[in-house]
C-alpha cells in the first residue's frame, strides 16, 4: 500500500476554521521565515550548541552575580528570594557543564584505550 501525505497547511486550516486572523499571521511568519532561510543557513552543530549552553550558563552567573552585589547594597527593587533562585539556576548550570564535560574526557579516553 502506497502511502504518500501531503504537508500540513496550518494557515489554511485555520482559515476553514473561520480564524482569518490567525491565517494571516502564519502566512506572513511563514513569508519572513523563507526569506530568511534564502541566506546561508548554519546546520546545528555540537560546537554551536555547546558554546550556546556556555554562554547562557555564563549570562545566568553574571546575573547571579549583580543580583548579589544589589542586594548586598540594600537595593529595594531586587528580593533576596529572586537572588537565591538566581543563584541556583547558575549553579545548577555550572554543575550540568561540568558533568558534560567529565562525560566527554571519560568518552576520549575510552576511545584512545581502543585496540586498532
Amino acid at each position: 500500500m502506497d502511502l504518500k501525505l501531503k504537508p500540513f497547511d496550518f494557515a489554511q486550516a485555520a482559515a476553514k476554521a473561520g480564524m482569518a486572523d490567525v491565517a494571516r499571521r502564519v502566512e506572513a511568519k511563514t513569508r519572513a521565515e523563507a526569506a530568511g532561510a534564502t541566506g546561508g543557513v548554519d546546520k546545528p552543530s555540537f560546537q554551536s550548541a555547546m558554546s550556546g549552553a556556555l554562554a547562557s550558563i555564563s549570562q545566568s552567573q553574571a546575573t547571579s552575580a549583580a543580583m548579589q552585589r544589589e542586594v548586598q547594597f540594600d537595593n529595594p527593587t531586587v528580593s533576596l528570594e529572586q537572588t537565591m533562585i538566581a543563584m541556583q539556576k547558575a549553579q545548577l548550570g555550572f554543575q550540568s557543564a561540568v558533568q558534560v564535560r567529565n562525560k566527554l574526557v571519560q568518552a576520549y579516553t575510552d576511545i584512545m584505550n581502543m585496540q586498532v
